[in-house]
């Protein structure tokens, strides 16, 4: 079981899944929440109950997924069906999260959570807060080359997230990825060397 908690988030087109992908490789575990609501309104998943019952047969999939263009669609024009999705998601997303950062046998989980700044509870949660940051322009780059979105697009994402500055406002460490994949790995290493020691006093303290 593992009690240190370090949360992981950045703005969309930074690259927190290659530093999340970086951290396991050293050693961390990692709990995804975008991965956890993907499990959960896959066919059969634990969500998928209540949406139907809530949305009706129309937002899954041939499959028994939820379709998430339908759905998405569906929440941008109606606030009050964003809130409904909401309040059945991330309740237990939460759960599952929190199960999984319990159970982890390793010495730090890298709790990776997209909108942990908007996010009081995550923020809880966490002993630290790594934040990854690139300059706007290059997430906008990353993000068309990546989903083929326009510019516009991608800019009204970014409007509906956390701001650049908000985000490093409450960052304990930053992993700046604005350069090549080994000056990535450097200062993952270099955090992983960090979390190792804290989590490691940690663990003597409570001895």
């Amino acid at each position: 079981m593992s009690d240190y908690v370090v949360g992981l988030t950045g703005g969309i087109g930074s690259g927190k899944s290659t530093v999340a992908e970086l951290f396991v490789r050293n050693g961390a575990v990692l709990v995804d929440t975008d991965a956890i609501a993907h499990e959960l309104t896959a066919a059969g998943g634990g969500a998928m109950p209540a949406l139907l019952a809530q949305f009706g047969p129309a937002v899954a999939n041939g499959e028994g997924a939820l379709d998430r263009a339908a759905m998405r669609q569906r929440v941008f024009a109606d606030p009050a069906a964003r809130a409904q999705l909401e309040a059945i998601l991330h309740p237990l997303i939460r759960q599952l999260a929190a199960e999984r950062c319990r159970a982890a046998a390793a010495p730090y989980v890298i709790l990776a959570v997209p909108l942990l700044v908007e996010s009081g509870e995550y923020r809880q949660r966490c002993q630290r807060i790594v934040v990854v940051d690139c300059p706007e322009s290059r997430q906008i780059e990353r993000v068309i080359a990546r989903n083929g979105l326009s510019v516009d697009q991608v800019k009204a994402i970014m409007a509906a997230q956390a701001t650049r500055q908000q985000r490093l406002a409450v960052a304990d460490d930053v992993v700046v990825n604005d350069a090549d994949l080994a000056c990535l790995a450097g200062q993952v290493d270099a955090l992983h060397r960090k979390y190792l020691q804290l989590s490691a006093e940690i663990l003597n303290a409570n001895c």
